[in-house]
C-alpha cells in the first residue's frame, strides 16, 4: 500500500450557517489523503494503475462549489465519491479548513477531518 496526497487545496465557497457566509463566502483549504496499491503503477508507469491526482482535486472543487451549512456535510459528499467513483482507493482522509472563521476571535482557521475506509 501506498498513500497520494493532495495538500492546501485553495477554494473561495460559499458554506455556512450564517446567512452573510453564503452570500458572501470564505476561503477554504482541503487537504487529502487516499491509500492505495502504488505497487502497479510503480512497476507499469501508466496511470490507469493509480488513483490520478487530477480527478481527487476535480471531486474536491466540484463539491465545494455546491453550499452547505455544515462543512462535515462537504467532506462527506467528496469521500463518498472518492469510493463509488475511483475502487482502487482503500481509505481516504480529508480535512475541510474555513479560513479566518466568523467566531468572534482572532482564529487562523477551523477545520473537521473524516476518515472512511472502503467497505469489504
Amino acid at each position: 500500500m501506498g498513500i497520494i496526497k493532495v495538500e492546501n487545496i485553495k477554494i473561495h465557497a460559499n458554506h455556512g450557517c450564517l446567512k452573510e457566509e453564503t452570500a458572501i463566502g470564505s476561503d477554504y483549504r482541503v487537504d487529502l489523503e487516499v491509500k492505495v496499491n502504488l505497487k502497479p503503477s510503480s512497476i507499469s508507469d501508466e496511470l490507469k494503475d493509480t488513483v490520478d491526482y487530477v480527478f481527487l482535486n476535480k471531486v474536491v472543487r466540484e463539491e465545494m462549489s455546491k453550499p452547505s451549512k455544515l462543512l462535515e456535510t462537504v467532506a462527506q459528499r467528496i469521500l463518498t465519491r472518492f469510493f463509488n467513483e475511483d475502487k482502487m482507493i482503500a481509505k481516504a482522509t480529508i480535512s475541510v479548513s474555513k479560513i479566518n472563521p466568523p467566531i468572534g476571535g482572532d482564529v487562523e482557521m477551523v477545520t473537521i477531518k473524516l476518515s472512511q475506509k472502503r467497505k469489504k
